[in-house]
């Protein structure tokens, strides 16, 4: 098989750029989507269940936390990471977000700002599989302004009440341990509540038309007592920090492996779309005989190189300590939107047969509706970039 269709696009021999390291760890997640997750993800995407049985195994094959250094995590780079996320999204947007939710906004905030302790007891655990974590920062009425949540902790003797609402939060009701954020004396930190705390419920949302393999919930703290030992002690910060810095670190871990994720999916509505026009007959001939297919699939195949371009840019960026905030931003922002617009040129090139899940791509379409939203909106993180570029806040 050659590597153009057993890795998905590589117009521009992006393979020549990773190293012997890369391309193993790209390997290794290509056979586990293409072995584990797309034989089973169309019926689960049919019932609106996640494989939970795949927890295990992905963390058998160290997926979890994988670009965190120590504690028994792969300790790879971060074009590694990002390889990972893009064949996971290949299989399906929800195996992705749950590796994201459990390494970027379970892990790593544990292991960005919690106490040697907490690192000692969650980071194994999270990194096998074995625990599941969530991640409570959106509130109903608070979601692109999580500045202004209302969900607070109180200081008490012996440690916290925490009281408020969540929602929109991935793993949310199989979680063993929630990272939550909540106002303390006016300032936002991260704090762990256990599975079973008391007044700590988590109710699944129902309904969803994308995202349906992805667990969805909303979380409640009803004067929650939190121990001292279960705030994330770095989230506390100097005078005139904003504790919100912290929060926001964690969604930039998520957003660049989303980056990366988007292109998977995108590769995969690709091939379909590919595959079906070569075999295809009307009016005699394949539908890739035909002007206006051929430019369809070019348009994708143009969008998808540049996104990948700008992935392995992003990922050496990250590797060497110089990436911004801003320029994951720009990532996320262009390759889902990217994706999606790959996504519905791909369904509009099957026609009737692009909306049943005999094909993958309808399914990735809804998907991507929901990862355009979610870890900042494609207009949050326009007005992101234009606040950089001209310097004035339009929010």
């Amino acid at each position: 098989m050659s590597n153009h269709q057993f890795f998905g696009v590589d117009f521009y021999k992006t393979d020549e750029l990773l190293n012997e390291r890369e391309r193993s760890m790209r390997d290794t997640a290509h056979a586990f989507v293409t072995g584990e997750v797309l034989p089973i993800i169309k019926n689960h995407h049919r019932e609106g269940t996640f494989p939970t049985e795949l927890i295990s195994k992905m963390g058998e094959l160290g997926f979890f936390g994988a670009n965190l250094q120590g504690y028994g995590c792969l300790s790879i780079n971060n074009i590694e990471y990002g390889l990972i996320m893009q064949e996971l999204e290949r299989g399906d947007s929800s195996i992705r977000s749950f590796a994201s939710v459990q390494s970027a906004l379970g892990m790593f905030p544990i292991f960005a700002f919690g106490s040697e302790e907490q690192k000692e007891h969650w980071l194994p655990l999270l990194r096998d599989g074995k625990a599941i974590s969530c991640f409570g920062l959106t509130e109903p009425d608070h979601g692109s302004d999580p500045a202004n949540m209302k969900t607070k902790a109180i200081k008490t003797k012996n440690g916290f009440v925490l009281s408020g609402e969540k929602t929109w939060i991935t793993n949310g009701d199989i979680a063993d341990i929630a990272v939550v954020w909540a106002k303390l004396n006016g300032e936002i930190r991260g704090f762990l509540v256990p599975k079973g705390t008391a007044g700590f419920t988590a109710t699944r949302i129902e309904g969803k038309f994308s995202l349906r393999a992805s667990i969805t919930s909303s979380l409640s703290f009803s004067e929650c007592v939190i121990p001292e030992k279960n705030i994330l002690p770095g989230t506390i910060l100097p005078p005139g920090k904003k504790g919100l810095i912290s929060a926001l670190k964690c969604l930039n871990q998520a957003r660049y492996g989303i980056a990366w994720g988007a292109v998977g999916a995108a590769m995969a509505c690709y091939h379909a779309a590919l595959d079906y026009a070569k075999t295809r007959e009307q009016f005699g001939k394949p539908i890739a005989s035909r002007q206006l297919v051929q430019e369809k699939l070019v348009a994708m195949l143009s969008a998808i190189t540049n996104a990948q371009l700008k992935c392995i840019r992003l990922g050496q960026l990250k590797d060497a300590g110089s990436v911004t905030p801003t320029q994951i931003s720009l990532a996320k922002r262009d390759n889902v939107a990217m994706a999606l617009d790959c996504a519905r040129t791909a369904r509009d090139i099957l026609g009737a047969a692009g909306i049943t899940d005999g094909h993958p791509i309808i399914r990735h379409l809804l998907n991507l509706e929901s990862v355009k939203t979610y870890e900042g909106t494609h207009d949050i993180h326009t007005l992101i970039l234009g606040k950089e570029i001209t310097g004035i806040d339009a929010f």
